[in-house]
């Protein structure tokens, strides 16, 4: 970060120091929350959590090296105290911004894809100078000021993700860190039984076009009508990328391998170039398209977009990981969170990495749906119970809505009732492929850790699995059972 006296730190945030902090001790960074990451340098900020009060960890910060801690109670160390830890945090960050007139600030929402489209387009810049972008998913208002307050005088480019859990939150990251360009990728029901319709998802989400200056860029998707109508609330100049010929920037030529693992014909306004993705899943095509995109807006070649995005391996952990053990069983990890529409992508990279394999899946029921979840989860074990699985794990208390689903087309597509001994046998289904299976085994489980226990005993060599769910079901504990005994 920017360097910082505490007692600039203490104007911009309009704290007290305390503890007598030297008001001329310098943070040069980083900026953390965890005392653990602590460096010499540091601000610790504390903040109370549901479990755990950060202000019981700022003595131990001092003694890591830290400068002060920001706190909003006496901590009995040098401290810069503050009435609201989060509100100083974002304030620090959008001073430190307004520091950074050479620093292009590209933000990056949608319901879905996120991540995996921040972590193409940071790979893009970097091509053209020096990037910070976040670790994973810090994409609220801790994680993104956290991550503006990483860049310094020689940051040319922050690519920020923007999320939202009511309307109005992205308006305030924006203000934090106001974007030159703005990616909207999608309007899905992510987080639906919170905004109330997708009417409204797409408000929030607009928000970011709305932020954006007439010298700026939105880049919208052509293929989405909700994204699409977002042209009209934006002073920017718009461009397109998507499916649809009437995109500046688009896929032709669509091809999936056996892996699942997209190539395409990049089209451009200036040329074209091919384009071989090595992440997985054809869905991944959209989130290359909106990097694509913004990056040419930056004046990249379409030839060196082409090559990044074909060289580009997954960088954030639990989205679409896909791991081969060494007898062959291939485990998807796409755990780290789940919404209707990345259910279906993901049950599409299955069919396709999958082939004639057999195969498992083990999901658990979406939250944050509303008035629709129960209709919403019962279309999800609709998808899966027809994904022509051997095995399906529902994990949690509140599966009745994705098992009533599942066992209801197991029952019309297979002529039987599905149960624990209704699945073919592992060298019938090798033999035979996937369908061979006369009915799926639909097992309900409380826990991830029931599931991957369980599951683990009737993989066969050459079975793939599919582990996806929504956050809070921390499903990513199935993928490593199955993959501990492979790494030992």
């Amino acid at each position: 970060m920017i360097p910082l006296p505490l007692a600039r730190i203490a104007e911009i945030t309009s704290g007290a120091l305390a503890g007598m902090a030297d008001p001329r001790a310098v943070v040069r960074g980083p900026v953390v929350i965890d005392s653990r990451a602590v460096e010499p340098g540091s601000l610790f900020v504390a903040i109370k959590g549901e479990r755990v009060d950060g202000h019981d960890f700022a003595a131990q910060a001092i003694a890591d090296g830290a400068v002060a801690v920001l706190a909003s109670k006496p901590v009995e160390v040098p401290a810069v105290i503050v009435g609201d830890t989060v509100a100083a945090l974002a304030a620090l960050a959008t001073a430190v911004c307004v520091d950074l007139p050479e620093t292009t600030v590209i933000g990056i929402t949608g319901s879905a894809g996120k991540t995996t489209t921040k972590d193409l387009l940071a790979r893009l810049t970097a091509r053209i100078g020096p990037t910070v972008a976040p670790a994973g998913s810090f994409n609220n208002e801790i994680g993104h000021p956290l991550t503006v307050l990483k860049a310094d005088e020689g940051t040319r480019y922050l690519v920020l993700e923007l999320s939202a859990r009511y309307v109005g939150d992205i308006r305030h990251l924006t203000r934090v860190a106001p974007p030159k360009i703005g990616v909207v990728l999608n309007v899905g029901t992510a987080h639906l039984g919170v905004f109330g319709g997708k009417e409204a998802i797409a408000k929030a989400k607009g928000e970011l076009v709305e932020a954006l200056t007439s010298d700026g860029v939105a880049v919208l998707n052509a293929d989405d009508p909700l994204v699409a109508a977002m042209a009209e609330r934006t002073q920017a100049r718009v461009t397109w990328y998507g499916r649809a010929e009437s995109a500046d920037v688009r896929a032709e030529d669509v091809t999936v391998d056996a892996r699942g693992r997209a190539a395409f014909t990049l089209r451009t306004p200036s040329g074209a170039a091919p384009v071989r993705l090595r992440l997985y899943g054809e869905h991944a095509v959209q989130n290359a398209l909106a990097a694509a995109a913004a990056a040419y807006e930056l004046g990249l070649p379409v030839a060196t977009i082409a090559e990044e995005l074909s060289e580009a391996e997954p960088r954030s952990r639990w989205r679409m990981e896909v791991t081969d053990r060494q007898d062959g069983v291939t485990v998807i990890n796409d755990a780290y969170n789940a919404n209707p529409e990345s259910m279906r992508a993901a049950f599409g990279a299955l069919d396709a990495l999958a082939g004639g394999r057999r195969r498992f899946a083990v999901i658990a029921a979406l939250r944050e749906l509303g008035e629709e979840s129960a209709a919403l989860n019962e279309d999800l074990g609709r998808l899966a119970g027809s994904a022509g699985l051997t095995g399906l794990f529902v994990v949690g208390s509140d599966a009745e809505p994705v098992l009533a689903g599942a066992r209801a087309v197991a029952q019309d597509g297979a002529g039987g009732v599905p149960g624990p001994d209704g699945a073919s046998s592992p060298q019938e289904d090798q033999e035979n492929g996937a369908a061979a299976a006369a009915t799926v085994r639909i097992t309900h489980v409380a826990d991830a850790a029931t599931a991957g226990a369980e599951l683990s005993g009737l993989l066969a060599p050459g079975d793939v699995v599919l582990v996806k769910g929504p956050r809070a079901a921390g499903l990513e504990r199935v993928a490593a059972v199955l993959l501990e005994g492979d790494r030992q």
